[in-house]
């Protein structure tokens, strides 16, 4: 009878941790992130958190991991809510920018920078990073209802997702919203033109 209640506890003692790591890591990055500091973000003992994460790559590359997951259920919450025709990629094409410039993105990009010179953090980090790349631009076809046997749709729908992460780095030295709003504006009409094609009849 007590199973249960101990693994709750474990689970959302786990979910502390790494929602503290996220915060830390955007706040501080990798360095200022070490497994003490975040277990007294959490307000979990250090052995605690060892216990789940022993060490702090472990518990980085899971905050990642939960970043990358929590940034697709984001875009997936608002596939129920899409309307249709040029309305609807526009819409996609903005939550990408949200999802580029939140804090979650803010993190991840922390992570990349200290995976950049450390080789263990490296490899477990690309493996990852792949996955998540291959999960998103899968994600954007569906909200998009996009057709990708058609030329150019598969290469337009990973420029979408490439240009979000660009205009994310951009928007971490200054606030650029402006600028990426028009951006994004005019990034989704050119969009909505490839995804029309194919529906047009040929001469």
């Amino acid at each position: 009878m007590l199973r249960e209640p101990q693994q709750d506890r474990s689970r959302a003692t786990r979910q502390r941790l790494l929602e503290a790591a996220i915060e830390c890591i955007a706040e501080q990055g990798f360095a200022g992130s070490t497994v003490a500091v975040v277990a007294e973000r959490a307000g979990v003992s250090r052995g605690a958190a060892q216990h789940h994460f022993p060490t702090r790559e472990d518990l980085v590359t899971s905050a990642v991991e939960y970043v990358s997951a929590q940034r697709l259920a984001v875009l997936r919450s608002h596939a129920v809510d899409l309307p249709v025709g040029l309305a609807r990629t526009r819409e996609v094409v903005t939550l990408i920018g949200r999802m580029y410039t939140s804090p979650l993105f803010r993190a991840a990009i922390n992570v990349w920078v200290a995976a950049s010179s450390d080789e263990r953090l490296r490899e477990r980090v690309i493996g990852l990073e792949a996955q998540v790349g291959r999960e998103s631009h899968r994600v954007v076809v569906e909200l998009l209802g996009a057709d990708e046997s058609r030329p150019g749709v598969r290469e337009a729908v990973q420029a979408t997702l490439d240009l979000g992460r660009g205009l994310g780095l951009a928007n971490l030295l200054s606030d650029d919203g402006r600028r990426r709003r028009r951006v994004l504006d005019q990034w989704a009409a050119m969009l909505a033109e490839t995804l029309a094609d194919g529906d047009r009849p040929t001469a």
